[in-house]
């Protein structure tokens, strides 16, 4: 097969995975080009980028969401390739043809493919055919309210109702009885319409406390594939992930081989190309079912490439310009354990409410096993336009032990400040002794409702004094006239400390 040396990337996103893109593009010699809206001008992802281009307003729906805009950047810079991240662009086939048509390599695979895997239904009719186990439901969309009641009645509730078009848990809604199965069809249908534009829905069984497993695969043009082990993902909220692992710490060696096994076989059965993800939800007794395909790099990629020591971008550029995989099978090999814990700009006391604001400070966790994907800087603006998603903390250990201990010494380094943040969530969640035994399931965070309360901070008077004084340098010096008396460290009142203590734990 002919291969083309790709010279230029255009990368088709912002924020942490554009400038993860970037750096692996830095280190392969490849020149990079940044597309931004207008209220990212100053982001991190535009300064890294060897050039960039604005490409509309602030909305996404105006800017990353419009392939022409992303076209016309990729032809004015001379790109090669369009490297899409996750989310926006990254899984419509009408991108990925467009791409095709302008003669620019996508960095992923090819417009039927994700037209094939992108519908949930058609997904599961592609796993049948495959002979992958999947769980007990519908492989075609719901046609009205008696049907539903019909198919959840024969299954048994609990059901999942879900959006065909549907992911990220947009368009789901849990079923426990048939008295519920109307009002939920009109919630699910109106968010999944307005999510994907597509209010069609379909059942599945409800796994009772089940885990999400999922395996990294990677395919070349030439059609040798090739899997690179699970992650476990079951540390959701609201089916969204919070803290992912490799490998996962449930299932045992003769699952993992099955799980991989029948990965690789559904993949391979569409004709993949590029790096993909398998979703599984595994029972208590590691029965597995597969849920659906993610046509393109993971948020979670990093652990994969911490305990395989692969770069899958730099995968992905290889596969785009017609190389043959390297590796076989067995050059892959589980090297330790990873953890990685996402960063939102969010308010965990309120209910996680997007927080938008400027970041005032950063101190940026360092050391042995430790790795930081950020896209902001001190001093950057968090828009409220976007995913608040800012940064993920990512550690490596021997043992998940040691992993996991890196990530709680991780986490009590690091600080950033000026707007509300999950740091303190995320520092709970790791010393949580259910976690760190591995009995977490999908719905754990929910069903633990005093996770989410903020523990007490309990510092010694000398820190409270210290971070006073330095708070005290930033702000104007009190004088007679404004009638503060100056109040000495040898005098401060209890209440006063207190005060202190208050303060701190806003930021703790």
């Amino acid at each position: 097969m002919k291969t083309k040396k790709i010279k230029k990337i255009l990368i088709a996103n912002r924020g942490e995975i554009a400038v993860r893109i970037m750096r692996t593009c830095r280190d392969l010699g490849i020149s990079t080009v940044a597309v931004y809206s207008e209220a990212d001008r100053s982001a991190l992802h535009v300064q890294v980028a060897d050039e960039a281009y604005c490409i509309g307003p602030a909305p996404a729906v105006e800017s990353y969401l419009v392939p022409e805009k992303i076209i016309d950047a990729a032809n004015k810079s001379g790109a090669d390739a369009v490297h899409p991240g996750y989310g926006f662009l990254s899984e419509k086939s009408v991108f990925s043809k467009a791409c095709q048509n302008a003669g620019i390599i996508f960095l992923g695979p090819k417009p039927e493919t994700i037209d094939a895997m992108g519908s949930k239904t058609g997904a599961r009719q592609i796993a049948e055919k495959a002979r992958v186990p999947m769980v007990p439901g519908t492989k075609e969309a719901l046609k009205d309210l008696a049907e539903a009641k019909q198919i959840a009645k024969k299954i048994g509730y609990p059901v999942f109702l879900k959006a065909v078009s549907g992911g990220g848990g947009k368009g789901m809604r849990l079923v426990e009885k048939e008295a519920d199965m109307e009002s939920a069809m009109t919630r699910a249908g109106s968010e999944a319409k307005k999510s994907f534009n597509d209010d069609s829905l379909y059942i599945e069984k409800y796994i009772v406390k089940p885990r999400h497993i999922e395996v990294q695969v990677v395919f070349d043009q030439q059609g040798k594939g090739l899997h690179l082990f699970e992650r476990e993902c079951s540390l959701q909220r609201r089916h969204q992930k919070v803290i992912e692992e490799a490998p996962s710490p449930f299932i045992s060696a003769a699952t993992r081989k099955k799980m991989t096994e029948a990965a690789v076989r559904l993949a391979a059965s569409v004709g993949y190309v590029g790096v993909g993800t398998l979703e599984f939800l595994v029972d208590k007794e590691e029965n597995f079912y597969f849920l659906e395909m993610n046509t393109r790099l993971q948020v979670e990629h990093p652990v994969t490439e911490m305990i395989t020591g692969l770069d899958l971008v730099k995968l992905q550029i290889e596969i785009g310009e017609g190389k043959p995989l390297s590796l076989k099978q067995s050059d892959i090999t589980l090297r330790g354990h990873a953890v990685e814990c996402r960063l939102y700009a969010e308010d965990p006391e309120n209910n996680f409410f997007p927080s938008p604001g400027t970041i005032e400070w950063m101190t940026i966790p360092e050391g042995p096993g430790v790795r930081h994907d950020s896209g902001v800087y001190e001093g950057a603006t968090i828009p409220i336009y976007y995913d608040p998603l800012i940064a993920k903390l990512i550690t490596w250990g021997e043992s998940r032990q040691h992993a996991f201990c890196r990530m709680q010494r991780a986490l009590r380094e690091y600080e950033i400040g000026g707007f509300k943040n999950n740091i303190p969530f995320l520092r709970t969640l790791v010393e949580n002794p259910d976690v760190l035994a591995a009995k977490m399931y999908t719905h754990y965070i929910d069903d633990h409702p005093e996770i989410l309360k903020r523990r007490p901070v309990d510092l010694p008077n000398e820190i409270i004094f210290g971070i006073a004084a330095y708070d005290r340098t930033k702000r104007p010096m009190a004088t007679p006239a404004s009638g503060v008396a100056t109040v000495g460290r040898e005098t401060m009142s209890q209440w006063k400390a207190q005060g202190l203590r208050d303060a701190l734990e806003q930021r703790f």
